[in-house]
């Protein structure tokens, strides 16, 4: 067994986002295009020599052959040791959490999120840094210069290891410990959240359903919920990760949990229903006949979190991504507490967390998280929200009706315009930007703008500014508009607008979000314009 030196040359497109580089399957799986950008992580890191790293994926197609190819890489790049999951698979918040219980010199992570998967469906590699989140801009730039210009990677001739046994081998000198994946996430669960008292309400009789949707969080949740916490047998369903997700589209979200949907809005419902992702990193939380908002989720446990053994402490801080409604910060407002707005990506909230300025953060997108791992974590949040069930013995619609007396209600939703013409996406949205300075004072809708402008985030951290991240129009009743365009390419752009209007009770709390939203619905098409730059009147989807 030797280390190769294989001759290269740039590929053209290996810039990763916030989440890593997605491309297609095939993409991947081309001549040298996993290998060139494995050895840019390594280079731009300062190379691998001497160090230790996590590894594992969602388990989607590709991922246990490119395991492979990314532990000869390591092990030729002289790294000491790598631990990954048994069959090369972790959900990311458990990947994150290996990354800081062992404080590895950070982790790759195979996966495309809530994307489908399969032979010619999407694929991912991302790298995750020692404090167990996504690498920040910086670092990622530098691994995308370093695939413009690599000529050579590293690469181990060893044959493939055995990644279906637990235990400690080698692969070319380099030390491979294959973990259980579920373990030590689930230990580390346990110490966050009253499992006698969660076991306890499903031993009373509490019924609940968890979508896995064939994705990574299937042996999760399996092994917590009905092995620990004695959950009936049959609770999980989808639970059996598969390549392609069963065909299945793995976004926790009322249309592709349809399944979930209906059987939570049906006459034989049980008390609660969840769903997490591909990689187990989003959440969708659900009642009997009642759906709970990813930004409603994130207040009520901002609200409720003193209730778990984890955060009796209480909150240091919440943070929320910009689109997310203000919910949130009502509740922080309520307890004296930090309140934070950022960017979308959670790489923001990483230095918030770090810093122990919030404990809870969330995004609009169905992700939320706190100080226990750097990443979103869907099954952690499902577990958050049983520990409140089991102390308050309450149904989710009697606690969201109780939050909603306190707090008030933030009605929100999100109007996605899909596959506009980037021309004409990018002239509406320049024209409204132009208007911005002129809207305070201006009345729609019998709703008078307080003030509008182009979102901008100065990370109180770091310092780090980032700039147009997204048009604000406040009004002066505390509703919102905010417009961002998402995506340019072959289909064009995606116009994102979300829409917020508060209602302070105790009357109208409990109206159609689309109906109490209407005046605020009306007030975007105006001020934007969107039918007259778009030639559009009606959003693709609605959340």
């Amino acid at each position: 067994m030797t280390a190769l030196t294989i001759a290269t040359q740039p590929i053209a497109g290996q810039k990763p986002g916030t989440s890593g580089l997605r491309k297609k399957t095939p993409v991947f799986m081309g001549p040298h295009y996993l290998q060139n950008f494995v050895q840019a992580i390594f280079d731009a890191i300062g190379g691998a020599a001497g160090k230790t790293f996590v590894l594992g994926g969602d388990g989607r197609y590709f991922n246990d052959s490119a395991a492979q190819i990314i532990l000869k890489m390591a092990a030729a790049n002289g790294a000491a040791k790598v631990i990954v999951g048994q069959h090369a698979v972790l959900s990311t918040p458990a990947a994150s959490h290996l990354i800081r219980l062992n404080k590895t010199d950070g982790g790759i992570i195979m996966s495309a999120s809530h994307n489908p998967g399969g032979p010619e469906e999407d694929f991912g590699v991302k790298f995750n840094m020692p404090n167990g989140g996504p690498a920040p801009e910086a670092v990622t730039e530098a691994m995308y210069q370093r695939t413009t210009e690599i000529t050579e990677y590293r690469i181990s001739d060893a044959p493939d290891i055995d990644l279906g046994r637990v235990g400690a081998t080698t692969l070319d000198g380099m030390a491979v410990e294959v973990v259980d994946s579920v373990t030590d996430y689930a230990a580390l669960m346990e110490t966050l959240f009253d499992f006698p008292a969660i076991r306890a309400m499903f031993a009373g009789g509490f019924t609940m359903r968890f979508d896995a949707m064939c994705a990574v969080t299937g042996p999760y949740a399996t092994e917590i919920l009905e092995n620990r916490l004695g959950a009936a047998k049959g609770t999980v369903t989808h639970g059996t990760p598969l390549p392609d997700f069963g065909g299945m589209h793995p976004d926790p979200n009322p249309t592709w949990a349809h399944e979930l949907m209906d059987e939570m809005m049906g006459p034989n419902a049980p008390d609660f229903g969840a769903a997490s992702d591909g990689d187990g990193d989003r959440n969708m939380v659900v009642g009997r006949g009642v759906y709970v908002s990813p930004s409603d989720s994130l207040a009520v446990l901002a609200a409720n979190a003193h209730l778990a053994p984890g955060y009796a402490r209480g909150l240091a801080g919440v943070a929320r991504s910009m689109p997310t409604s203000a919910a949130a910060d009502r509740v922080a407002d309520a307890l004296g507490i930090g309140k934070f707005e950022t960017p979308t990506g959670w790489k923001f909230f990483g230095n918030l967390l770090d810093a122990g300025r919030a404990t809870l953060c969330g995004e609009e997108s169905f992700g939320t998280g706190s100080d226990h791992v750097r990443e979103k974590d869907g099954l952690w949040a499902v577990l958050l929200w049983l520990n409140i069930l089991a102390v308050r013995q309450q149904s989710v619609a009697a606690i969201m009706a109780e939050h909603f007396a306190r707090f008030g209600r933030n009605y929100y939703s999100r109007h996605d315009f899909e596959a506009i013409a980037t021309d004409k996406a990018d002239a509406m949205m320049a024209a409204l930007r132009a208007s911005l300075p002129d809207l305070a004072g201006h009345e729609v809708e019998g709703m008078t703008v307080q003030g509008a402008d182009d979102f901008a985030y100065t990370d109180p951290v770091d310092g780090s500014v980032s700039a147009k991240q997204g048009v604000r129009i406040l009004f002066t009743d505390g509703s919102r508009i905010v417009m961002r365009l998402s995506g340019t390419g072959t289909e064009g752009a995606t116009l994102r607008v979300y829409l917020e209007r508060f209602t302070p009770g105790p009357d109208g709390l409990d109206h159609d979000p689309q109906e109490a939203l209407a005046p605020v619905i009306r007030a975007a098409h105006q001020l934007a314009r969107i039918g007259e730059f778009t030639g559009r009147t009606e959003p693709n989807v609605i959340t």
